[in-house]
């Protein structure tokens, strides 16, 4: 991606860096800052193609690199992405375009009220990542949304679950919640299992 110039007036519902909901910001700067990188990006890759089955689900489009990491994996399931600012996504949209990826729902406003598009009876999402709002109750409550829908087979991953003391809270609350059976931490993100015919447990990996 070359490096963008532009400024926009970025409105964020997350934690970051950000002081207020109105903030201008350099497209570069966030790019530097918010896509996943490659490393991971391989490993977000690598999971949709193993669990993303029918509908994947991700909290925080922001530029869309992890976006589309999870839509070339899977170009026979819907990816659902959802960000909180207008201008961004419009960037994003853009290089779905450019992509050529057809693959993609991009939905903008609150994750809250967004998510009631999302659900669709019968249908289970394979993956979710969740790369949102980095404070622990919307993590949490996130969580419980993507919990409330999701079957033995759903995979949930979250980003950044050691970013702050909070966030290190909300991530050991969702490792001892009794719907999970097995998590794996790698530090950078942690990954949730709901499935029953697995080993049960909390595991660290070095990744």
């Amino acid at each position: 991606m070359k490096k963008d110039k532009r400024v926009i007036n970025f409105r964020d519902y997350g934690s970051r860096t950000i002081k207020s909901e109105h903030d201008l910001r350099r497209v570069s700067d966030i790019a530097k800052h918010s896509p996943v990188s490659k490393k991971y990006g391989q490993l977000l890759f690598r999971l949709s193609s193993a669990f993303g089955k029918q509908m994947i689900i991700e909290f925080g489009t922001s530029l869309g690199i992890s976006t589309m990491y999870l839509a070339f994996s899977r170009p026979d399931s819907h990816v659902y992405t959802m960000e909180g600012c207008q201008e961004v996504s419009e960037i994003a949209r853009e290089n779905f375009r450019e992509a050529g990826l057809s693959n993609i729902i991009l939905l903008t406003g609150r994750f809250e009220d967004l998510f009631t598009e999302i659900r669709t009876p019968g249908i289970r999402p394979g993956l979710v990542f969740i790369d949102g709002n980095h404070r622990k109750t919307p993590t949490l409550d996130y969580f419980n949304l993507v919990a409330g829908i999701s079957g033995d087979e759903t995979v949930v991953v979250l980003d950044d679950i050691y970013h702050s003391p909070e966030m290190a809270e909300a991530w050991g609350i969702i490792r001892n919640d009794g719907r999970v059976t097995a998590t794996i931490d790698i530090f950078k993100m942690g990954i949730v299992f709901f499935r029953r015919n697995i080993t049960p447990g909390s595991y660290l990996v070095r990744y």
